[in-house]
């Protein structure tokens, strides 16, 4: 109970920080469109050419609609990041193995949550990090140079992003995706839109997580197996098998060096 509180305390002191930083950006926004505003009516021109309305013409600053360009478009990337790094990266898949890890060993909270997502978080940037990097490349540095727009921005970075998903994404969900969103005629991976892509790559990458998990259970269960049935050929049938099999779960575990066949194996299920 006190963790759900303190979770739940957590959560709402990071949406009052990010409500804060939006109504902070959002003033100064407003401030800078005035100032555009105030320095363009100071610069009012007659006699221009055939755009003038009434032989006014009313001169903008392109800079200071580009900065809040840029602020709207910080804001929002800020504000879907966690969405973005769970549903099209590979932290969904590490998570939920090493979840299942955990809970296989039998250890409760050891390693707690927080280990857990700190390691699936790095391995995520270990394994997207050269799609990260493309998307710097080909998407970040022309935008920022002012060489391309924000639309051709915001394709250019989906780009290396819906490759790495169309490698991972199983046929028959991808099928079922465009089905269900009426999508018919596909010719090519550019005729699925990205919307569909998105749902189809979850429902795969849970698939996988889960048959991993499964695989990584098998094992374990044989210890269960084997210590209940030796306690039950001895009469102790009141002493819980968990407690007495957790010890060799551990032993086994380290014996054949589990996290490294775990996070090796797991790494190379990605295609690429």
């Amino acid at each position: 109970m006190k963790q759900n509180i303190k979770r739940m305390y957590k959560i709402l002191c990071l949406i009052l920080l990010v409500f804060g930083i939006t109504l902070f950006c959002s003033e100064y926004a407003m401030a800078t469109t005035v100032e555009n505003e105030t320095a363009s009516d100071s610069t009012i021109d007659t006699g221009s050419d055939s755009s003038d309305l009434l032989g006014i013409t009313i001169s903008t600053d392109s800079k200071g609609i580009s900065s809040a360009l840029q602020i709207v478009l910080v804001l929002t990337v800020i504000a879907l990041c966690p969405s973005i790094l769970i549903m099209v990266t590979s932290f969904t898949r590490i998570l939920i193995v090493m979840h299942f890890t955990r809970s296989a060993l039998a250890t409760q909270t050891a390693p707690p949550n927080q280990i857990l997502v700190g390691i699936s978080l790095f391995l995520t940037i270990f394994i997207m990090s050269p799609i990260f990097t493309q998307v710097y490349q080909e998407a970040y540095i022309p935008f920022s140079n002012d060489e391309m727009t924000q639309e051709e921005f915001v394709e250019a970075a989906a780009g290396p992003l819906r490759t790495f998903m169309f490698n991972q994404v199983d046929d028959k969900d991808l099928d079922s995706m465009c089905q269900i969103a009426g999508v018919t005629t596909v010719s090519s991976r550019e005729d699925i839109p990205t919307t569909v892509l998105i749902p189809a790559f979850i429902i795969s990458e849970l698939r996988i997580a889960f048959f991993i998990g499964f695989l990584i259970y098998v094992p374990f269960l044989v210890i269960d197996m084997v210590v209940s049935s030796v306690l039950m050929s001895m009469g102790m049938m009141m002493l819980p098998p968990t407690t007495i099999s957790m010890p060799f779960k551990i032993l086994l575990f380290v014996l054949a060096d589990g996290w490294n066949l775990i996070i090796v194996n797991l790494m190379q299920t990605f295609k690429f």
